[in-house]
This record gives structure tokens, C-alpha cells and sequence, in this order.
């Protein structure tokens, strides 16, 4: 494992532990010797993690849409930049080059992202692992609904377990490393279809 995707806030968040756990997290990438894709910005979360991956040597490659360079600002001093036309050419390759994926705390975008690599997992599009690292237990109302919707019946037990949550980046990073993913029997589709027709 090497390139990890982190998906963050271009804003930084009104505590304190939201700065910290970015520092954290890329402080341990790069001591793990892992580089980092992210969406190439030079404001909030995504911007303290480039610097730190930065001043630690590490390669940062940042995906930016157009549309976005002028209202995100893209970060001059990273490895590489990557323009594209769109934010699903930038979410695709994001999934390209990277081997893991990682949400730290945000907003939309960041929740974009993460329901795009989750639906990719679900549908066998991309199986690389999944990470939610739940700062200040940001990210249990998420959990919460994906257990409910496997409660309900909208979201398979085995879709919902391969998604990596933990609070510690350490704790993260080594899940990560041994992710197994696990498959779904294809006869869960046939099970849908009789349903339906009840």
C-alpha cells in the first residue's frame, strides 16, 4: 500500500482536534512511507496535510477540477497536479491512483466522495479498502445510518463490514493494511428480485 487517498474539508473546522487529527494522520503516512491523493487544495484540512506530507519528503498528488482552482486554491508546491474537466473525472482518478481511501471529517464534497468509493466497493468496481477515521466521533451519525439501512434492508451486512472505522490513525492505517474484503453470495440479486415481486 502506497498512495492514500484522504478526503477532507477545504475548511479546517471549528475545533481544535479536527487540525490535530490532520496533523496526526499525515505525520503517520509519512512515517509509514505511504504518499498521499487528495483534491489538491491549499485551504483547511487539505492543506495541513499536504504540508506536513510536503515537509516530510513524501510525493502529494492533487486532483482539481476547473471549475474549482480559483474558489479552492490549488496548492502550487505539491509533487504533482492534476487538472480536470469535471468532479467525476476527478473522483475517478483519484480511484486510479489510489490504493486505500481515507475521510477524515468535512462536508459535502467529502460525503460525495466517500458514498462514490463505497458504491464502487458495493458494485465490485474498486475493492481497495475504505477508511473512516472518526475524529470526536464526527462520523457516528453516518454509522448510525448505515447500520439502520442494513437494519432496514437497503444495505447488506457485508457491504456495511467492509468499511474500516476507527479513531486512532495508527489504529486506521493498520486495519487498512489488513483489509480483507468481505464477498457477497451473487444470489443476494435473486433474493432482491422475489422480494420485489411479493
Amino acid at each position: 500500500m502506497k498512495n492514500i487517498c484522504v478526503f477532507c474539508g477545504s475548511s479546517t473546522g471549528n475545533k481544535e482536534i479536527y487540525k490535530e487529527s490532520a496533523r496526526r494522520l499525515a505525520s503517520h503516512l509519512a512515517e509509514m512511507e505511504m504518499d498521499l491523493v487528495y483534491g489538491g487544495s491549499n485551504i483547511g484540512l487539505m492543506r495541513i496535510l499536504a504540508d506536513i506530507m510536503i515537509d516530510q519528503n513524501r510525493n502529494v498528488i492533487g486532483i482539481m477540477p476547473e471549475m474549482l482552482i480559483s474558489k479552492e486554491i490549488l496548492h502550487e508546491g505539491i509533487s504533482e497536479i492534476i487538472r480536470t474537466d469535471s468532479m467525476h473525472e476527478r473522483k475517478l482518478l483519484m480511484g486510479e491512483l489510489s490504493d486505500a481511501f481515507i475521510a477524515l471529517p468535512g462536508g459535502f464534497g467529502t460525503l460525495d466522495e466517500i458514498s462514490e468509493v463505497l458504491t464502487w466497493n458495493q458494485l465490485g468496481i474498486n475493492e481497495k479498502p475504505i477508511g473512516l477515521l472518526n475524529v470526536n466521533g464526527f462520523y457516528d451519525s453516518l454509522i448510525a445510518f448505515l447500520d439502520r439501512a442494513v437494519e432496514d434492508g437497503f444495505l447488506r451486512a457485508e457491504h456495511r463490514s467492509n468499511i474500516v472505522v476507527e479513531s486512532n490513525e495508527k489504529d486506521l492505517i493498520k486495519a487498512l493494511l489488513n483489509f480483507e474484503k468481505t464477498e457477497v453470495d451473487s444470489k443476494w440479486v435473486d433474493e432482491l428480485k422475489k422480494q420485489d415481486a411479493r
